[in-house]
């Protein structure tokens, strides 16, 4: 009986190796194509940036001289701003979406190679059954929590630009058919039609924002975190204060990465679940080791109790703990219910 069961185990072992090599091999050939389309996606994006420049330039110079152009020409150019405005703004999601693919897909295949050379360590000691169950489960916990970010983004895409887009076609529509019958109560609509285009383009930032800021790569994770603090505070109302201290210096691209995340993470669970109105986050960057605590004043919760939850995952504390550990650092929560939630995080800098 027991020479079946380490035989089975043997032949489990093997098919999890051939599903790891398989499964990296296909996923080095997708990471290769988004890399391309990712490369197209940028100069399509460039170019429309460009032309978008020299619409908008050409649309003040009209509003400059209203009065003595031809109607015609007046339409045409506000036409050609929306149209150039909406391309821009659809492709920049396209690349987002490629980009977020591109992160998603360099994370899985660190992990795939990660497991596969833990399993061809020589020395390594735990069973193959613990081993694909601990993989396995990492994976869904991470594949959960992308859906689940994915899922809100799409809301907020569809209730947010989505909508307003409808609307800025509607409103250029209208102000089309205006033009021949009441030329002032055009320039009215035009200049609605404006800052509603103003309006959705700063919607439009802030989900770019949220999905990946483009500061990070740019300037670093404390630059970019007291941005994206001051717009949630201003978006939520919740009073959010940063305190950085240490020798600010930018860190491996992942470590910042993960930094970010956690804290984006921190803070939209201290507004959504814990209805906090006050989160102070500090932020230590040592000689060997960055330090984050985000601390909140929300309803907080029984933290054994919610450990031990199917609620851990849906605010993303399993997850939270594997992604620090993964990297040599570690988490650690405190919370009881009306005396809100502290969460600090280390990370090691090498």
């Amino acid at each position: 009986m027991a020479v079946s069961t380490e035989t089975g185990a043997i032949t489990s072992s093997e098919q999890f190796l051939e599903e790891c090599n398989r499964d990296y091999g296909q996923a080095q050939r997708e990471l290769k194509e988004i890399d391309l389309l990712i490369q197209q996606t940028t100069a399509e994006v460039e170019r429309l940036a460009q032309r978008n420049t020299q619409a908008t330039n050409r649309l003040r110079q009209i509003e400059a001289a209203l009065d003595t152009v031809p109607r015609g020409d007046i339409q045409e150019a506000y036409t050609t701003v929306l149209d150039t405005q909406q391309r821009l703004f659809t492709m920049r999601g396209q690349l987002e979406k490629l980009q977020s693919d591109q992160r998603h897909l360099t994370r899985h295949l660190d992990l795939l190679r990660s497991t596969l050379e833990i399993t061809n360590h020589a020395g390594y000691e735990t069973t193959i059954s613990e081993k694909e169950e601990s993989a396995q489960s990492l994976l869904v916990r991470i594949i959960e929590a992308q859906e689940r970010e994915r899922l809100r983004l799409s809301q907020q895409m569809h209730d947010g630009p989505a909508q307003a887009l409808t609307n800025l076609i509607l409103q250029a529509e209208i102000c089309g058919r205006l033009f021949d019958i009441d030329a002032e109560r055009a320039r009215a609509e035009l200049a609605n039609l404006k800052s509603a285009v103003a309006a959705t383009f700063q919607v439009v930032k802030g989900l770019i924002l949220n999905l990946r800021p483009m500061m990070l790569d740019d300037l670093g994770l404390v630059p970019t975190l007291r941005r994206y603090v001051d717009s949630f505070s201003d978006n939520s109302g919740v009073n959010t204060n940063l305190v950085t201290t240490g020798k600010e210096r930018r860190l491996e691209s992942h470590k910042e990465v993960t930094v970010f995340r956690l804290v984006q993470e921190l803070l939209n669970n201290a507004v959504e679940y814990g209805n906090a109105s006050n989160v102070q986050i500090n932020l230590d960057i040592g000689e060997s080791l960055v330090r984050v605590a985000v601390e909140d004043n929300g309803s907080g919760f029984e933290l054994t109790d919610m450990l031990n939850s199917s609620d851990a995952d849906r605010l993303g504390l399993a997850t939270m703990r594997e992604r620090v550990e993964m990297l040599g650092g570690q988490i650690h929560f405190d919370s009881s219910i009306g005396r809100g939630t502290k969460v600090g995080f280390e990370l090691p800098i090498s």
